[in-house]
């Protein structure tokens, strides 16, 4: 958790209608952004043929580097260069129609605050280098820019329906917690894992996790947790068949849920595509055609 003195940095901060704050960069200390550094490397490296090949070209072109806390406001005109969206400075999680009203509009809401150093490997809100590192490379892409911004507006329709939480779940399990399938094996896209390094080693190389070909009504029917390794992950075949999947209307995928059981996190059912290394290697070998 944040604790009680990382808030007070921006407690006082006026907050726009949109819950949007100066950054205020310059008031970085020396230790925050040293602290900045060592994460950066460290995840640089572990991710290093784990994530996706989209995230390691946004990265070179939006200059994403060690070498402080990145400002705000220049990564996102270098952002907005490349697919029309920003970056806009939060002190906290934000409530649900704001953060949807920010992402239909192309923006991207991350927290100012950097984690204190007594919480370098995990704390469970976001800070901004889990915000920056692992969901401003994916914005980069035109094809993911455009799911988070139909997301965005699906996300209001989705509040007035009553089934945020079925949206929620598609969230968690591919903008947090994606896999990819990629270069004849899985590669990691997704936030959570990315800005995490034992779960982007835990994701793509233990043997307990589940990991599932992606199914949009499995996914909304799926529980997570938050607060430890994921039991299951998703894993779509690209981010163009992502997007014509989600670019409908869901009124027609909400009632079939309401009709649905719910799954645990663990469980494997009927229908499911469990993606093993002997699946892995049908994959390549049908990519290499032969």
């Amino acid at each position: 958790m944040i604790t009680k003195a990382l808030k007070n940095r921006y407690a006082d901060a006026p907050r726009a209608a949109d819950f949007t704050i100066d950054q205020a960069w310059e008031t970085y200390s020396t230790a925050e952004h040293d602290r900045w550094d060592r994460l950066f490397r460290r995840q640089r490296e572990v991710t290093k043929g784990r994530a996706c090949q989209t995230v390691l070209d946004a990265m070179a072109a939006l200059e994403l580097s060690a070498s402080g806390i990145p400002d705000m406001e220049k990564l996102s005109d270098r952002l907005e260069a490349v697919t029309g969206w920003r970056i806009v400075p939060v002190a906290a999680l934000v409530p649900d129609e704001i953060f949807f009203d920010h992402l239909a509009n192309r923006r991207f809401p991350a927290g100012a605050f950097i984690r204190p150093e007594a919480e370098f490997d995990y704390l469970q809100e976001p800070d901004i280098f889990h915000d920056i590192f692992g969901h401003v490379p994916m914005l980069a892409s035109p094809v993911f820019a455009d799911f988070m911004e139909a997301y965005g507006k699906g996300g209001r329709r989705a509040m007035k329906l009553g089934q945020l939480h079925s949206l929620a779940r598609l969230y968690w399990y591919t903008v947090e917690f994606g896999l990819i399938r990629e270069a004849g094996g899985l590669r990691i896209y997704g936030a959570g894992i990315l800005s995490s390094p034992n779960e982007t080693v835990f994701a793509l190389e233990d043997d307990s996790p589940n990991r599932i070909g992606f199914d949009l009504a499995r996914i909304m029917s799926t529980k997570y947790i938050i607060d430890d390794f994921q039991q299951s992950y998703f894993v779509i075949d690209s981010f163009e068949a992502l997007l014509d999947t989600c670019y409908q209307d869901f009124a027609n995928v909400y009632a079939e849920m309401k009709e649905r059981p719910d799954f645990e996190a663990h469980e494997v059912v009927p229908g499911d595509e469990v993606i093993t290394r002997g699946t892995l290697a049908y994959f390549k070998a049908r990519q290499a055609g032969r």
